[in-house]
């Protein structure tokens, strides 16, 4: 029998890109930096940036650089609008795609929203050691990817198996 896993506290980013929020209206940043942090994680950093790929790149580029940071939490700018841009700007950035992670959350999203939820390209991978979720700008796409996927893989406790339990080998070569 093997021992269980501990739970341990990461230190994740949330960024939230959108032209007209702002720190009193950004809900679903809001959201994320509550659940991590009920969750027995840290909030490293925080930050809203309008929906342009090369602020959004060097700030992501800059937490993936910080060893400090384990996870990165962007909501916004994953819709098909003239605007939305994070995949482009942040996909080049990924060492490694996690193409589950778009795919269970459109498929749980269809409960919720139905064929709508073939809009969402939301995504996720690693980065320099750092994992990088990209979730949709409503405040209810991040509940349902925090609550039905992110919150679990986070969690080393999680069974039979999750991405916080790889973090100490993520540098293997």
């Amino acid at each position: 029998m093997t021992a269980q896993a501990e739970f341990a506290a990461l230190d994740l980013c949330v960024l939230t890109v959108s032209d007209t929020r702002t720190a009193e209206d950004d809900t679903s940043g809001d959201y994320l930096a509550l659940a991590l942090g009920q969750a027995g994680h840290h909030l490293h950093d925080r930050m809203i940036v309008r929906d342009d790929r090369y602020r959004m790149r060097a700030i992501v580029s800059q937490w993936i650089a910080d060893p400090a940071v384990h996870g990165i939490l962007v909501t916004g700018g994953t819709g098909f609008t003239g605007r939305d841009s994070t995949p482009e700007a942040l996909e080049p950035l990924l060492d490694k795609p996690m193409p589950g992670f778009g795919e269970l959350f459109r498929a749980l999203s269809f409960d919720e929203i139905g064929t709508s939820t073939l809009q969402s390209r939301a995504f996720a991978g690693l980065a320099n050691e750092t994992f990088v979720f990209c979730l949709p700008g409503s405040t209810s796409a991040c509940r349902t990817a925090w609550e039905k996927i992110i919150v679990h893989q986070l969690d080393a406790r999680t069974r039979p198996c999750n991405l916080a339990g790889l973090r100490s080998r993520l540098g293997e070569r």
